[in-house]
């Protein structure tokens, strides 16, 4: 196209007023002056550069021979400006008999209305966000632009203009019910800016697609518009209701769950055969069913010798060096300095489902940083590591299997916990909890002292301090049992070494007590026993994922019991309590002991007599269950009995492959 030499500036549009033209070469008079309210100035203010980025002229709002009043006239005719001698005129804005529209607000649908005249028909609106303050000016593409600006400038003005006279017109003949329809001069703005940029997705028809919205915009009437906003509307308040149908609602805390197996004790120790965790093909996992040999152990040792001390940390992954007999020059027990890390484990935030197609982005659960974005929220003084492979843990302390325990009379389950905190050794035991099952009586609760020098007492989860392992006072047979009070943990009391309190456990146990746990790999290989009858709370309630992923007991005891544990209190992580840990684990055994039994109800079992009896063929499920040739090898089950003395009376006929409990 040719540039415009002005020629026809001086003559008066033919269709001055039906021109929509972003620069019409003819001349258009205003018919009527302009009045300066806050819209027109932010518009001036956006019309200030030209199509080619010069500046444009303001438009005059007054007579050449009169000046505006403005803040400081006053000042200027005192100072002796150029209108000395002049009478002061007033602007055209002073000498409106009617004064200008007040301020107005924003709603939610983008709908205006103003403040000091309430529309008593506009419906209530919701708390929603404000939309966001845009000029009319392209937006910035994050892929090359489809044309120049000074293209997409005016194009944009012609679509502006054309959702403005539409929405004037459905503003002045509105219902109550069109109200909602209208649009705020900041959503008309919006609304141009946003089908501009869908089109400027498209390069190659970029300019055809607007032009063509222009056009049939301008061919739009009112009812039509009406119509269009109506869909537009509808969408908006569906979307809305999908959001708030998606969104969980907040319910009530519901009552922690009472455990009722309707079993009395001797029939639930008699069904407790049907937990049992078997581990012998659990070896990947971390359980150990045979004690190392002594070349397996001598072995590790070569090993460690060969390694010099230098391992990975548990926390950030770094290399480092150990010094068990610190080092010579300072008295370090590890290098590296301190350790800066994230103890919260990395997870994915839940999309939203109003934005399905949104990014995400892998967070930690400690600090909510994302991943990649910080090294860690935490300090520690040392780099601390672990050690997994067996032989390694038996070159510390080799592994013993639970002894016979003639004392021992009762074959009750015992729940234990342990704590471990990090030494120069690796992650080693420093607390020790057991207590009795079903009943959640204490038995002992001990701390331990680890073989090596302590790195790291890992408080934030152990839940031992530096000042209980300095003040804990030796244990002894004849100690009475001082933690039973609420808040005395600080009355625990010490034993020598690993070793002791693997003894002092043992004393609790032979090898047919039923041992309870959650993670019990964990606790048995720190202690450094093998036990034959376990009962994992994290196998019993496996993961979705499979092993080696396991449900956290936190987790499992508010998913089945509506119990909180390992709380924080006032904003600080105090530790776990490993006597409420065991009990935990007890009590998520009575709850698949319940499970167990009713199902077995179900199935038609029940108790005669003090027995359990199978079901018949007449009584079993229909199209599954127990074949008639397994009822028929089924033998009756009788219950453990005691007599005062606390022996059993009557062990009964037990089935093949039931452990004697």
């Amino acid at each position: 196209m040719f540039t415009t030499k002005g020629l026809f500036s001086g003559v008066l549009c033919p269709h001055q007023e039906t021109c929509n033209l972003p620069k019409c070469i003819f001349k258009h008079i205003d018919p009527k002056p302009k009045v300066s309210t806050p819209s027109s100035i932010a518009q001036d203010q956006l019309d200030l550069k030209d199509d080619h980025g010069r500046e444009r002229k303001r438009r005059k709002l007054y007579d050449e021979n009169e000046r505006p009043l403005s803040k400081g006239s006053a000042e200027l005719d005192r100072e002796g400006s150029k209108t000395i001698g002049k009478p002061a005129k007033k602007s055209f804005a002073a000498t409106r008999e009617i004064s200008p529209p007040p301020l107005k607000r924003k709603v939610e649908n983008g709908a205006s209305s103003t403040p000091s005249q309430p529309s008593k028909t506009t419906p209530k609106a919701s708390v929603k966000a404000p939309l966001k303050k845009e000029g009319l000016n392209p937006r910035v593409l994050k892929h090359p632009s489809p044309a120049s600006h000074d293209l997409r400038f005016k194009l944009l003005k012609a679509v502006h203009t054309e959702f403005v006279r539409l929405n004037s017109e459905l503003a002045k003949d509105a219902s109550d019910d069109e109200q909602k329809l209208v649009l705020s001069e900041q959503a008309l703005i919006t609304r141009t800016l946003d089908l501009e940029e869908t089109a400027a997705a498209s390069q190659s028809v970029y300019s055809n697609l607007v032009k063509n919205k222009i056009m049939t915009y301008k061919r739009m009437s009112v009812k039509q518009w009406v119509d269009e906003r109506k869909k537009e509307v509808a969408q908006e308040e569906a979307k809305e209701a999908a959001l708030k149908a998606t969104t969980p609602a907040i319910k009530p805390a519901a009552p922690p769950v009472v455990i009722e197996t309707g079993l009395s004790t001797h029939e639930e120790l008699t069904l407790l055969h049907r937990l049992y965790t078997p581990i012998s093909g659990l070896a990947k996992h971390g359980y150990v069913s045979s004690i190392p040999t002594e070349a397996e152990i001598q072995i590790a040792r070569e090993g460690i010798e060969a390694a010099k001390g230098w391992e990975v940390c548990d926390r950030c992954k770094s290399r480092f060096e150990v010094f068990p007999g610190r080092r010579e020059e300072d008295g370090a027990l590890t290098s590296g300095g301190k350790c800066t890390y994230h103890f919260g484990k990395p997870y994915w935030p839940e999309k939203n489902p109003a934005e399905p197609k949104a990014k995400r982005e892998r967070k930690y659960r400690c600090c909510g940083e994302s991943m990649g974005d910080s090294l860690g929220c935490t300090h520690s003084e040392n780099h601390v590591f672990k050690i997994s492979e067996v032989k390694r843990l038996a070159a510390i302390l080799n592994f013993e299997k639970t002894p016979e325990n003639l004392e021992r009379v009762s074959d009750r389950p015992v729940c234990i916990d342990g704590e471990m905190g990090y030494t120069v050794y690796g992650l080693e035991l420093i607390r020790l909890t057991a207590t009795s099952w079903p009943t959640g009586a204490p038995l002992f609760d001990v701390l331990v002292r680890p073989m090596g020098p302590i790195l790291d007492l890992n408080s934030r989860y152990s839940g031992v301090w530096p000042k209980d392992m300095a003040t804990a006072l030796p244990w002894s047979d004849s100690t009475p049992d001082e933690t039973t009070v609420e808040g005395a943990k600080s009355k625990l009391r010490i034993v020598p070494s690993p070793a002791a309190a693997r003894s002092l456990l043992f004393s609790h146990l032979s090898p047919a007590t039923p041992l309870i746990g959650h993670g019990l790999e964990n606790d048995l290989n720190a202690i450094r026993m093998i036990h034959p009858v376990i009962i994992d709370t994290a196998l019993l309630y496996p993961h979705k994922a499979g092993l080696p992923y396991r449900n956290g007991l936190k987790a499992l005891m508010s998913t089945h019991l509506n119990r909180h544990i390992q709380v924080v209190v006032d904003g600080k992580m105090e530790g776990h309590d490993s006597k409420e840990d065991a009990n935990a684990a007890g009590d998520l055994v009575r709850l698949a002991l319940r499970n167990e039994w009713e199902r077995m109800r179900r199935e038609g079992w029940r108790v005669v007599e003090g027995e359990f009896r199978p079901p018949t063929p007449r009584e079993g499920p229909v199209g599954g269950g127990l074949s008639v040739e397994m009822l028929e090898r089924e033998e009756p089950i009788k219950i453990l009995s005691l007599d005062r003395a606390g022996r059993k009376r009557d062990r009964g006929e037990m089935e093949d492959g039931e452990v004697d409990d």
